[in-house]
């Protein structure tokens, strides 16, 4: 069976897609000092993602991830943590939170060591500095996760959970339920993305309701990073919520035309 070892994770893919848009990014996260870390590094070198924040460690190898992807059909996963479970707010250059227009926290509820009060005051300084900050969530088997999530909200302005994400962490089968009850946790704004089936946003009362782009699908891996992309990108250009959910549309869609995790082909700006 052929294979490929490509960029993969939240945080990582999302990084890597804004610098493909032109935006300046620097990425904080841990990584094992072993050959796949050293891929990680030359690839973000590549792209242009600062790696101010990522820190190498010996103590564990670089988070992995198998992907099994079978065109029209959604993928399948099978991950090693690794690294990923020593990062935590420390780790990240006070310089970094200082300087950044937006913060965003990729794979949120896999970064244990993250999930800390230390965390949640450098949060609150850096939107008091005037950052935005933007909450990527990841579906674990936990009863605890919500609460989790509950935690950090009142420290972010947007949550971006997708479908399924989003139904573990409230029980509720209804899209626009799923993000009240994010609102009604002090969420400020909350974006599902459901694949094919486009977007909800909720935001002060306002309900948007989008279409996604329609596009040949051949896997979504990244999807929703790209989307978290397209996401922030759109927000740096000056658009409302409306216009940033259509920017991460576009990155989505162009990101399913692939197996791979990168959300820009070159195709995503013609869709806007």
């Amino acid at each position: 069976m052929p294979h490929r070892t490509l960029l993969g994770g939240c945080a990582a893919n999302t990084a890597y897609d804004l610098a493909r848009l032109g935006v300046d990014v620097c990425l904080g996260g841990c990584i094992g000092d072993d050959p796949s870390g050293d891929f990680l590094l030359q690839t973000f070198e590549e792209a242009g993602v600062q790696t101010t924040g990522v820190s190498r460690c010996s103590q564990d190898t670089t988070a992995t991830s198998a992907v099994l992807n079978v065109e029209g059909n959604d993928r399948g996963l099978i991950s090693v943590v690794g690294a990923n479970r020593l990062f935590k707010s420390s780790s990240i250059p006070e310089e970094m939170i200082e300087s950044a227009a937006i913060v965003h926290i990729g794979g949120f509820l896999l970064l244990n060591a993250l999930e800390s009060d230390q965390t949640l005051e450098r949060l609150r300084k850096a939107r008091a500095n005037g950052a935005l900050v933007t909450l990527d969530v990841i579906e674990v088997q936990d009863p605890a996760a919500m609460e989790r999530v509950r935690r950090v909200l009142p420290f972010t302005d947007v949550v971006l959970p997708n479908r399924d994400e989003a139904a573990l962490l409230t029980a509720q089968s209804n899209p626009w339920d799923r993000a009240q009850m994010f609102c009604d946790a002090e969420a400020r704004t909350v974006v599902i993305t459901d694949g094919a089936h486009g977007t909800y946003a909720m935001s002060d009362g306002l309900r948007i309701r989008s279409d996604a782009y329609p596009t040949a699908f051949r896997g979504g891996t990244g999807a929703g990073d790209a989307f978290d992309a397209g996401f922030i990108a759109g927000r740096l250009n000056g658009e409302d919520l409306r216009g940033c959910v259509r920017w991460g549309s576009a990155m989505g869609a162009s990101c399913v035309r692939s197996t791979s995790s990168g959300g820009h082909d070159g195709n995503s700006t013609r869709l806007l």
